[in-house]
């Protein structure tokens, strides 16, 4: 009687199945098994039998002998059933939907992931063509990040205080904070203000504003994103329409 995988085995093959459909969407073509295993760095052998076991799921088909292999529309079917019950996402779709008509601008739902990083639980993209494009599943740096701000400010001090001295805090534009001082200062300013606000901390070029919310008990942040040339001119009239939104969600919910 042969003993089942080792836990270890185990979240090897999980990851490497989520390194094969990120590979695809990254790739946006068919891969052939040689292709792919270039692309994840490990021997064919290791990919075979997680491409034979995906393709007889449905997940993945075969285009031709040549082209290799595609994911098929069960993937996305079933991340849009998982994502039409999410518990939170259900509930802050329709405000955050009305941000973004309310703005034009790129609207995105954050919480600290692993006690050290903002994690974009959602976003709905700005209609412009020039526009502050994320994606669901990213992370943050918590000091460069409005979110991050507002995540932090939402801490007690002493837990507040912990984690800063942790964070490496590094420096991406000239205007990024790099000390656990200047970023205390920056959210004492920010609650006066009415608004986290990260102005090219992070990416030149690209303004946000944020604002806690709690749900369930949890903290969460919104926040509206776009280029800074549109995002600074509107800091207090967009800080007023997010504070009320954020209001808003946590006396429904």
């Amino acid at each position: 009687m042969s003993r089942p995988p080792a836990p270890s085995a185990n979240v090897k093959t999980a990851l490497r199945v989520i390194e094969i459909i990120e590979t695809f969407a990254r790739e946006r073509r068919a891969l052939s098994l040689s292709e792919l295993a270039r692309l994840l760095a490990v021997p064919a052998s290791s990919c075979l039998a997680l491409i034979r076991t995906l393709t007889s799921l449905g997940y993945l088909y075969e285009t031709s002998r040549r082209q290799g292999y595609y994911p098929t529309g069960r993937l996305l079917a079933m991340a849009q059933q998982i994502a039409r019950h999410d518990p939170v996402l259900d509930r802050v779709h329709d405000t955050m939907a009305e941000l973004r008509e309310a703005t034009g601008e790129t609207i995105v739902i954050g919480k600290l992931h692993e006690g050290r990083a903002v994690l974009y639980l959602d976003v709905l993209e700005s209609p412009h063509a020039i526009r502050y494009i994320a994606t669901a599943g990213e992370r943050r740096e918590l000091h460069a990040n409005s979110i991050g701000k507002a995540l932090l400010a939402a801490m007690d001090d002493a837990e507040r205080a912990a984690l800063l001295a942790q964070l490496p805090l590094e420096r991406f534009t000239p205007r990024t904070l790099t000390t656990a001082a200047e970023v205390e200062a920056e959210l004492r300013a920010s609650r006066e203000r009415g608004a986290f606000v990260n102005l090219s901390e992070s990416m030149p070029d690209v303004g946000a504003l944020a604002w806690p919310v709690q749900l369930s008990g949890e903290s969460y942040a919104l926040s509206i994103a776009g280029p800074v040339y549109r995002i600074e001119p509107n800091l207090e009239r967009f800080s007023a329409i997010l504070r009320t939104a954020c209001a808003t969600l946590e006396r429904v919910n």
